[in-house]
């Protein structure tokens, strides 16, 4: 069989199918290993559409919050595939961190399940908020990639456990349990992970001590030789939604001010009959139209 034939007979082009731009967790690791700084963005509740932003922009990292919480863990669990889809779609590239509530690991052999569901629909990582160890083992050596979280845990988690969202790690003990949980986790198949609200220099040590990335958020005041190998944002904060920006916020635009501004620059066009325009819009052929009239008016 000639080459052309070949060709035409072999639909699939190549064995594997995937983009090989995709920001895998391999990437992520050699970031780390090469010194280059990880960015990882949050979209929260603004959609899609923002990852995609983010990943045209060069963002590596999005971590998604688990899908439609809002109507309870079970309906997060059961829509996550379409919503996971919905993501990778916008944004074939980018590294997708997906948040899984407590019900999706509750049972070592369903967090498996959960977990390879969330990867095939499109999620290069599963964020598991406080997995135990035995679980994260059992899931890591079945070849689920988890990329976690330490320090303060988001939710219910972190207001039974502190009160509230509050700073940790601020005593030598305290550092040194949250460094250990980083440890563990690391020793037990965690591929990556975000530390949260605990001192700058402690989230340096971690992010020198461990071998995985380690990125930070609300991680006190890092940079130069105290520092981790990256920083994340919630995309509220970027683009200032927030009532009250947190402590380690940085608004970079206010995405409200300028949507209102765009809206009511159209709405005012179509009052003020600015809207549309010759350049809008087209028309039909004379003799058409001459025709249609005529037969308008005998109806």
């Amino acid at each position: 069989m000639n080459e052309e034939m070949k060709k035409y007979f072999s639909p699939m082009p190549k064995m594997s199918m995937a983009d090989k731009r995709r920001k895998t967790i391999n990437y992520l690791q050699q970031c780390k290993d090469e010194g280059k700084k990880i960015v990882q963005h949050c979209p929260s509740m603004l959609g899609p559409m923002f990852t995609m932003a983010a990943g045209m922009a060069g963002v590596d990292i999005a971590r998604l919050s688990p899908a439609e919480l809002r109507y309870g863990a079970y309906k997060a669990l059961e829509d996550a595939p379409v919503y996971l889809a919905a993501y990778r779609q916008m944004s074939p590239t980018i590294h997708l961190n997906y948040v899984t509530d407590t019900i999706a690991f509750a049972d070592k052999n369903e967090a498996l399940k959960n977990f390879s569901v969330f990867h095939m629909a499109g999620a290069d990582s599963v964020l598991p908020m406080g997995i135990n160890n035995e679980t994260l083992k059992f899931v890591a050596d079945n070849h689920c990639i988890v990329y976690g979280h330490v320090g303060a845990l988001s939710g219910w988690q972190t207001n039974g456990l502190y009160g509230g969202y509050k700073k940790l790690g601020k005593t030598a003990e305290d550092a040194l349990k949250i460094f250990k949980t980083a440890y563990e986790y690391q020793e037990n198949g965690m591929k990556a992970m975000s530390v949260e609200l605990i001192p700058g220099e402690v989230s340096a040590k971690i992010a020198k001590k461990m071998r995985v990335p380690v990125i930070g958020i609300a991680s006190g005041c890092t940079g130069g030789d105290v520092d981790v190998d990256g920083y994340e944002m919630v995309d509220a904060d970027l683009f200032g939604l927030m009532a009250k920006p947190a402590m380690h916020a940085k608004t970079y635009a206010n995405f409200l001010e300028f949507a209102v501004g765009v809206y009511g620059a159209w709405a005012n066009d179509v009052r003020t009959n600015n809207y549309p325009q010759e350049a809008n819009g087209w028309h039909m052929d004379e003799a058409e139209l001459e025709k249609f009239n005529d037969a308008v008016e005998k109806f």
